[in-house]
């Protein structure tokens, strides 16, 4: 008998935590992971013909078009060898659920609820050592030295759209485009959501619905092979 594939979505806002519960989800439930972000910007480094065509709105100040987004995402989705997928960065917007969901009827969509200003004091302590691309916060990860990278002792910066002013716009941005496609997932009957102010707190939550929902014989691959 063949296996019931399992299709989710996760979405939350910018500095929500999303990659931290991506991994761990990854991890723990043998799905594939499919970063929107991510894949687009391999195609742009690779210069695929998808690639290329993003790179032109990208360089124009232009968002995607909905139709070469869905066309790239449901591309993506047929690469993954018939295995379970969560998809990342993707819909945007209630055209691209929509059509979505004309193709893969999702089992669950998970929508992390992060209160907008632990986001933005979360991103306030948050510093960049710029040729490595390390990352530290104040609050949770230090370095060693104030304001130095703990492997070159170089200066750490803060990134000009990590200023509170800027965070607050891109989160503010990030709800009035995103609450549509949240509405329609909740039509859909497929939305939970997860409340709280940190990962940790969140992730036994997400562990927990997943458990309930993910089918065995997909979470229990990973033991498997």
């Amino acid at each position: 008998m063949a296996s019931k594939l399992f299709r989710s979505v996760i979405l939350g806002a910018p500095a929500s935590g999303k990659g931290t519960i991506s991994s761990r989800i990854v991890k723990n439930f043998n799905l594939e992971h499919i970063s929107s972000g991510d894949k687009l910007r391999l195609n742009i480094q690779n210069k695929t013909e998808v690639g290329l065509e993003v790179e032109k709105y990208l360089q124009s100040g232009q968002l995607v078009p909905d139709s070469l987004m869905i066309k790239f995402i449901v591309g993506e989705i047929n690469q993954v060898n018939g295995k379970s997928w969560l998809l990342d960065g993707f819909p945007r917007t209630v055209i691209q659920a929509s059509s979505l969901w004309n193709v893969q009827q999702l089992d669950v969509v998970l929508n992390l609820v992060v209160p907008f200003d632990v986001i933005i004091e979360r991103v306030k302590g948050r510093w960049i050592h710029l040729p490595s691309g390390r990352v530290y916060n104040t609050d949770f990860n230090a370095p060693k030295i104030p304001g130095k990278d703990d492997i070159t002792g170089e200066d750490l910066v803060q990134r000009d759209d990590d200023k509170p002013d800027v965070v607050r716009k891109r989160l503010e941005q990030y709800d009035n485009m995103t609450r549509p496609v949240i509405d329609y997932y909740k039509n859909k009957g497929v939305l939970q959501e997860f409340h709280g102010s940190t990962s940790d707190e969140i992730w036994p939550k997400v562990a927990d619905c997943l458990a309930s929902l993910v089918p065995l014989n997909a979470a229990a691959q990973k033991s498997q092979i």
